[in-house]
């Protein structure tokens, strides 16, 4: 959206019927001031200048144009719609705190989750208008109030512009998740890996994912293989509610079981030796279910998808000389990885990393 007014600017006048070459040769000059809209007077044509032109481009116009009538005149000036935050809070915000504005922002559907810098919490209501005005598809931002926490993985938010709501469906590779941030773990960031693990899916393969959240991992798998038997399995509620809401919306019911409970009693009682691949998304508390893992896994083999948080130097191969420990505590062997990389930082020196670990 533009907003208009008029104001006092240098301009060309000139007939109308050279207007064609004498915007082409001002706009080869970088004379023309497109910040204002270009008026009329009967036959003539009222050309913003961003200078008065210079000996030599006056010599060039007049070759073009014949003789010149530069004067003053009232324009419209156009102010477009700032493109960025950083554009939208010029004036307001010091270079210094332009500088701290969050350089990533996570969207989840129609909401905009930031991180701010404490230095920025006072100017939180601004920095979330300037998110909604150069982001049309967004009605809500929120602000992380606290870390993740540790039993259901959810997060506190503060509410800093738009609709009071914190329900909203994302959309992600062709699947759609019905999300309440307030009261169940999503990250948009992981997209990637749920289609990636995903893609490893076989058909015919029994799937365990230990904490489905909302389902993106087993969603991705369920939508992707036609013959494939997927058990999804949370402690929270509200997860499971919008697990059981996505797998209808998806159209996977034949394909997901969606059993509450914590992981490793879930796999005790009902999912033992049955899994040919097992999802571990909680690196948090991975470490403490592998037993559990292990125990759903056949007793031929199969592939644990490990998630886990990892400090420098050398997260990666700590990462696996862990899970290698673990796993010969429960008479498994760590075969191979067949997969490794570190996802994204998430502290100083900290990292979310990943295996694919194939378990005998």
């Amino acid at each position: 959206m533009r907003d208009v007014t008029a104001a006092e600017t240098l301009c060309l006048l000139l007939d109308k019927r050279r207007g064609e070459s004498a915007l082409r040769l001002l706009r080869e000059l970088q004379l023309l001031d497109t910040s204002f809209r270009i008026g009329r007077d009967g036959n003539r044509l009222i050309v913003p200048l961003m200078r008065s032109p210079s000996e030599r481009e006056r010599s060039a116009l007049e070759v073009e144009l014949g003789d010149l009538q530069v004067s003053t005149g009232t324009l419209t000036r156009v102010t477009r719609k700032p493109r960025t935050i950083t554009e939208a809070l010029k004036g307001l915000l010091t270079p210094n705190q332009l500088a701290s504005l969050p350089r990533s922002i996570d969207i989840v559907g129609e909401i905009a989750i930031i991180e701010l810098p404490e230095e920025l919490r006072e100017f939180e209501s601004p920095i979330g208008r300037a998110i909604l005005e150069t982001n049309r598809n967004l009605r809500t931002v929120l602000a992380k109030a606290g870390p993740v926490s540790t039993e259901k993985r959810i997060r506190h938010f503060d509410m800093i512009a738009g609709a009071d709501s914190t329900e909203t469906t994302h959309r992600e590779y062709g699947c759609l998740f019905r999300v309440d941030v307030a009261k169940v773990y999503f990250s948009p960031r992981l997209s990637f890996e749920h289609e990636r693990v995903a893609r490893q899916v076989r058909e015919n393969e029994t799937v365990v994912d230990m904490f489905a959240g909302v389902g993106p991992f087993a969603i991705h798998i369920a939508k992707r293989r036609r013959n494939v038997r997927v058990y999804a399995i949370d402690m929270n509620e509200d997860a499971i509610r919008c697990l059981r809401d996505n797998v209808l919306l998806n159209n996977v019911d034949d394909k997901v079981v969606v059993l509450r409970g914590d992981a490793r009693t879930v796999i005790q009682k009902n999912l033992a030796a049955k899994s040919d691949r097992v999802v571990m998304n909680h690196p948090s508390r991975a470490a403490e279910y592998v037993e559990a893992a292990s125990m759903a896994i056949k007793p031929e083999g199969g592939v644990i998808h490990y998630y886990t948080f990892g400090a420098d130097p050398n997260p990666l191969e700590k990462a696996k000389e862990h899970l290698s420990e673990m796993l010969q505590r429960v008479q498994r062997r760590l075969d191979n990885v067949l997969y490794s990389r570190i996802v994204r930082g998430t502290a100083p020196h900290e990292w979310l990393c990943v295996l694919d670990a194939l378990v005998r």
